[in-house]
């Protein structure tokens, strides 16, 4: 409890969820409300709330991990060693023969109804 409350404390500081000022004449009410807004959502959406677990967890590491990216990632679950653009190309070829495919489905089908109205006139 005491780390995740010293964690809580410094992510507060360090990420107070600062919205950047979009205009010179914004009034402080309406970028105080925007952070208001913002936190809420994080809030609303857990994402304060796992922050503050993988920090936590992060914190309470006996060793400190060499890559702290890497540990976050894994903490919540994200694929390491993956070749992001490798999956892309993969995913781009597979796209690829699907509508192939398709369109040979298509023709196919087409060939079949030829097909079934010449043997029912014949």
């Amino acid at each position: 409890q005491a780390a995740r409350a010293q964690v809580a404390a410094t992510c507060s500081v360090h990420f107070p969820c600062e919205v950047p000022q979009l205009a010179p004449a914004m009034s402080y009410e309406t970028a105080d409300s925007q952070k208001e807004e913002f936190r809420k959502y994080l809030e609303k959406n857990g994402i304060i709330s796992q922050l503050t677990r993988v920090l936590v967890g992060l914190y309470e590491e006996p060793e400190r991990p060499g890559n702290a990216i890497d540990y976050i990632k894994k903490y919540l679950g994200a694929p390491t060693g993956v070749d992001v653009e490798e999956l892309r190309a993969d995913n781009d070829e597979l796209k690829r023969q699907n509508a192939d495919l398709g369109a040979k489905v298509a023709s196919l089908t087409s060939q079949l109804k030829e097909l079934q109205a010449e043997q029912a006139e014949g």
